[in-house]
């Protein structure tokens, strides 16, 4: 009975857009602990014993979070399904990491390490090359560039056809892109292989996200730009240098800033707009033009 509703919840999310397959899988194993404690009704007893099961704190914020959702959800249905109260396993939510912005320098030294990266093929080091030049030069998700398929460089751009939650978006390039991938495709027709990927390594298909992780970790390490245990440039920190140059661009003015924020999320491919305010707060170099520019006008009496 339990994974019948599991089963009706996880198709009400996907109907509506969302990537759901983490939450399909832990529900489904509540599901199996419900099947074998021969409940069809869920109970505040019944979600505390599987959230007790999770490895780490965090893991158990998580279950609990989830299962708690889906019990509101039958309890629309039913008042019998029970509904605990919000925040027993606290709220240890992790702080978003502060984005690490990589000078052109530094960008342009990685993308050289890139090419130096052993492979089962010499395309190997050619795809690292192009794939960090691309994320760096359109802030596209890792995720979305390894989607990516020969055929999806058009005319008009780049089409993303596998964004976050199910978006897809034309993405304009620049021109020197353009040409850089270009060449890139030709080399990669060349190579074949057993898939249409467009970013590939020797086996014929695209690296996994971890590989790729790795393989830049790696490159910043070398370079001196990250400690061998501490933080430092992540691979995501692409996408951040990416949007904060787009927006430091803008100059002084912090109305344009605003209005180039409406498009920068739209060209991001960012849900809510609010996802793009963060890079504000998250700069500050940003954070210094908008407080100068409100310290003037008030200064000047027009506050």
């Amino acid at each position: 009975m339990i994974h019948h509703h599991v089963d009706r919840y996880i198709q009400l999310h996907c109907t509506l857009g969302k990537k759901f397959d983490a939450q399909e899988q832990a529900l489904s194993q509540f599901a199996i602990l419900a099947s074998e404690r021969a409940a069809t009704i869920i109970t505040a007893e019944l979600i505390l014993e599987w959230v007790r099961e999770a490895a780490t704190p965090n893991a158990t914020r998580i279950r609990f979070g989830l299962a708690r959702a889906f019990a509101a959800f039958l309890h629309g249905e039913d008042p019998r399904h029970e509904v605990p109260a919000a925040g027993l396993m606290g709220r240890g939510r992790r702080r978003r990491p502060a984005p690490y912005i990589l000078m052109p320098d530094q960008i342009a030294s990685i993308m050289a390490e890139a090419l130096k990266v052993p492979g089962l093929a010499p395309i190997s080091p050619l795809t690292y090359y192009h794939l960090f030049g691309l994320l760096a030069s359109t802030g596209l998700r890792i995720s979305e560039a390894l989607s990516l398929s020969c055929d999806d460089l058009t005319d008009d751009g780049l089409m993303v056809r596998s964004g976050k939650f199910g978006k897809s978006r034309l993405v304009p390039l620049h021109a020197s892109s353009r040409t850089a991938l270009e060449q890139y495709l030709a080399v990669r027709r060349e190579f074949g292989g057993a898939s249409d990927d467009l970013f590939v390594l020797g086996h014929g298909h695209a690296p996994t996200k971890t590989r790729a992780h790795v393989v830049f970790v790696r490159i910043v390490r070398r370079l001196g730009y990250r400690n061998p245990t501490g933080p430092g440039p992540r691979l995501h920190d692409l996408r951040h240098t990416f949007a904060v140059r787009s927006l430091e661009a803008c100059g002084n003015d912090p109305q344009a800033i605003l209005r180039h924020m409406r498009a920068l999320s739209t060209y991001l491919g960012h849900a809510e707009v609010a996802n793009t305010y963060w890079y504000l707060e998250a700069t500050p170099v940003l954070l210094r033009t908008i407080a100068s520019a409100t310290e003037g006008a008030f200064v000047g009496g027009a506050i």
